[in-house]
């Protein structure tokens, strides 16, 4: 006869944390995630470049009525050097000289042969000659800093080009250098002064070979 068993109890489920979800799987290969990365950087490089560019050359347009001398481009280089400008030169070609003004100007400064002289006829072609020379000179002057500079003759009157360079090149500023000119300066009628009136830039009005401002 068999003996009764007794009933064996089950055992309780054992308490504890539950079971970590699968770890999720990065299904982009290595070259996915490469192109990425490059993408990334090209962004912030764009940017960097962005940030480092301030924007286009700033261009200065000189106006002068002789040749430069070293220290006048010496302070016209000097005045500009952080912002690395390229320069443009207007040289007017002098065929239509008013007598009685020019002869004025070099007697208030006690030049009695060059007052004299200023009577004379103006000689068209030489005119033309000494401009052509003033130009090459200036430019000469100006690359033996390094820097980009270019130039052209204006006529006589150099207001109508200077008006259309600073329009066309977006010049930042306009550099003027003459001699002294006592009427021209008093009834402000040179041409720094009508620059200042016509143009929406900053005028500079340099005297040469001075380090004086007009």
């Amino acid at each position: 006869m068999t003996e009764p068993t007794a009933d064996v109890p089950t055992a309780p489920e054992p308490v504890g944390t539950p079971p970590a979800a699968p770890a999720a799987v990065d299904h982009t290969n290595g070259s996915d995630r490469a192109g990425q990365a490059d993408v990334t950087d090209r962004a912030d490089h764009a940017d960097s470049a962005d940030r480092v560019d301030g924007g286009p050359t700033p261009t200065i347009i000189v106006l002068t009525e002789e040749a430069l001398k070293p220290v006048d481009v010496d302070k016209i280089i000097g005045l500009h050097e952080d912002d690395g400008p390229t320069y443009r030169v207007l040289v007017p070609a002098d065929t239509e000289r008013n007598l009685l003004s020019s002869f004025l100007n070099h007697l208030s400064l006690f030049e009695m042969r060059e007052a004299l002289e200023s009577l004379r006829p103006v000689d068209r072609v030489e005119a033309h000659s000494d401009a052509d020379t003033a130009l090459a000179s200036t430019l000469a002057q100006f690359q033996g800093h390094d820097v980009v500079v270019t130039g052209e003759i204006t006529a006589d009157d150099p207001m109508p080009t200077l008006v259309d360079e600073v329009a066309r090149l977006g010049a930042r500023e306009v550099v003027v250098v003459t001699e002294p000119h006592a009427v021209e300066d008093t009834f402000h009628t040179d041409w720094a002064s009508r620059a200042r009136e016509t143009l929406g830039v900053p005028v500079l009005h340099m005297y040469a070979g001075d380090w004086r401002l007009g």
